[in-house]
């Protein structure tokens, strides 16, 4: 700002009046592109207009009850205002400050999709408020792999709380299994080649894996097992895609791999790879009976005592995607009865017998479980 910018504006408002010194005062913090004051001024020309005083940090409260409103329109129309000049200029943090104010998102969601980080800038503070306040978190997340890698990108998908944005989540492991499988044909390609002496035909993991048992001699793997093991755990939360084939494909490989490296889980997955490769093989629609004969399978042979209800939760999980609510409603009436709605990870029965339309069944279940209420709306359903 110009030194002599004081004497200019005495000099306006003593021969021109307030609203010309104030409008000066606008322009020229305009000229300087200093936003942050010139989002102060704005509310001064506000103030001005409006006949209260016209310090902008006097708190809103204070000022007459008929001059809320039309005060409140002047600060989201300063916010605005400001909050384009800092996106005009590529200032996003700054300008999300402003729009954050006024909970306008779509102006900032717009500039991210736009926005090319360059070679050099750090980026943290575009990705904060892309992924983790939610404004772009797709273009976000793109940012978190391609700057940070796909560890890094795993970790924050797998902590990151998708209640607001499910479809988000979706995203997130989709290119997590894109960019996983991705890695992994590459290196597989690289180390047939480099044994083989001539680049393979294949063109997926499958082909590339059949008959070439010694790519696993010595322990040998291609990609990070923390990874195919994380990436294959999300890969259940897919809906129909063209992901999960590939997922699928990650299960084969990891088949393969020395039992070292195949870790442990919790029932119904307790050998993951082959489990997962045939929860993902139902959800894609390939063997979908044997799909589901596995998993009965483990239900029928599970110890309640030390499995839990888990592995009930999964194959009704499985039904109700696979579209058999029918045998879903009466898997969930036999081994889930006795467990509380709010504390499984599937539908519970009240919620099957509805989607099932099968309001006796809701009434007898309410009935062995004490609930009248349940039980005399199952009735009256059910005429």
């Amino acid at each position: 700002m110009q030194n002599d910018i004081y004497e200019r504006l005495q000099a306006t408002l003593q021969h021109q009046g307030p609203s010309v010194a104030v409008e000066q005062l606008c322009t020229a913090l305009r000229e300087e592109k200093d936003y942050a004051n010139l989002f102060y001024a704005l509310l001064m020309k506000r103030r001005q207009e409006l006949g209260v005083s016209p310090v902008p940090t006097e708190p809103a409260q204070a000022l007459p009850p008929e001059a809320h409103a039309p005060y409140e329109d002047g600060i989201r129309d300063a916010a605005r205002a400001v909050g384009q000049l800092y996106l005009d200029q590529g200032d996003i943090p700054h300008a999300w400050l402003y729009f954050r104010m006024i909970g306008e998102v779509a102006p900032v969601a717009a500039a991210l999709e736009k926005h090319q980080p360059s070679e050099g800038e750090e980026g943290q503070q575009v990705i904060e408020i892309a992924f983790h306040h939610g404004v772009a978190p797709q273009r976000g997340f793109d940012w978190i792999l391609q700057r940070y890698g796909i560890c890094s990108a795993i970790t924050t998908a797998g902590s990151h709380d998708f209640s607001a944005a499910p479809e988000a989540r979706i995203y997130c492991i989709q290119r997590l299994v894109r960019a996983l499988h991705g890695e992994l044909l590459d290196r597989l390609r690289t180390d047939i080649e480099r044994r083989e002496g001539t680049p393979p035909d294949g063109t997926t993991v499958r082909d590339l894996i059949g008959g070439r048992d010694w790519m696993f001699e010595d322990e040998f793997y291609h990609v990070d097992v923390s990874h195919l093991s994380s990436v294959v755990q999300m890969s259940i939360h897919l809906p129909p895609c063209p992901e999960l084939r590939l997922a699928c494909e990650l299960c084969e490989y990891g088949e393969r791999l020395s039992p070292r490296f195949q870790y442990a889980g919790e029932p119904p997955f307790e050998n993951q790879y082959r489990d997962y490769g045939r929860y993902l093989s139902v959800l894609a629609g390939d063997k979908v009976e044997e799909g589901l004969e596995h998993f009965r399978a483990k239900v029928a042979n599970a110890d309640p005592e030390n499995d839990g209800s888990l592995p009930a939760e999964v194959l009704v999980n499985l039904l109700v995607r696979a579209g058999r609510l029918e045998e879903a409603l009466a898997v969930a009436r036999q081994h889930l009865a006795g467990v509380r709605d709010r504390t499984l990870s599937c539908p519970g029965i009240a919620e099957l017998c509805q989607r099932t339309r099968n309001y006796q069944a809701l009434a007898e279940v309410a009935r062995e479980q004490g609930d009248p209420v349940h039980f005399l709306a199952g009735l009256l359903a059910a005429k």
